[in-house]
């Protein structure tokens, strides 16, 4: 590595840990500053469906880099944070806006053993699509392709088991 390469690392492993270190901080500070607004929707419909189409969008990005499509998978994944960026925010605003629902119905265990999985792995996967992302972008192929079969099982269990949630808390709002 040149002395430019070595730079631009440094620069992308500051802004990973800071992100990594923010963003669920910031969610949780939100998540205790409450609006006395009502939003023109109910957003967690609307959030679930964004990580049900970040999950076929996850599929449809590891598909396109088997076949060797290399523009669509940047494009899909590109798509995909995309989306995990606009869920973020719809999902905080709801946060911001509304009392916590509570879970009331049978399969208590499961449900709690989901949402802690969801919310611990939801933090945990930050670092490595920001990682797998620069390595990406940054065209250090091996080391993407390593790191990138850690991060799509955790991105894709982050997204499918927000879907899960939302169903079987939908119930009770």
């Amino acid at each position: 590595m040149d002395n430019q390469e070595v730079s631009n690392h440094k620069k992308y492993n500051k802004l990973i840990v800071i992100l990594s270190i923010v963003i669920p901080v910031a969610v949780a500070a939100l998540f205790k500053i409450k609006i006395d607004i009502e939003l023109p929707v109910f957003l967690p419909p609307i959030y679930a469906g964004i990580n049900a189409l970040t999950a076929v969008v996850l599929i449809l990005a590891v598909f396109n880099i088997k076949q060797g499509n290399r523009i669509a998978h940047e494009k899909l994944i590109k798509f995909a944070i995309l989306l995990s960026v606009l869920f973020l925010v719809m999902y905080i605003l709801h946060h911001m806006t509304s009392d916590s629902t509570v879970y009331k119905g049978g399969y208590r265990g499961l449900y709690l053993f989901i949402l802690i999985s969801h919310i611990v792995l939801s933090v945990a996967v930050i670092p490595f699509v920001l990682i797998t992302y620069v390595r990406g972008i940054t065209n250090n192929i091996e080391k993407h392709k390593k790191i990138a079969k850690i991060t799509f099982p955790l991105w894709l269990y982050v997204a499918v088991t927000g879907v899960i949630v939302y169903f079987m808390i939908s119930p009770f709002y």
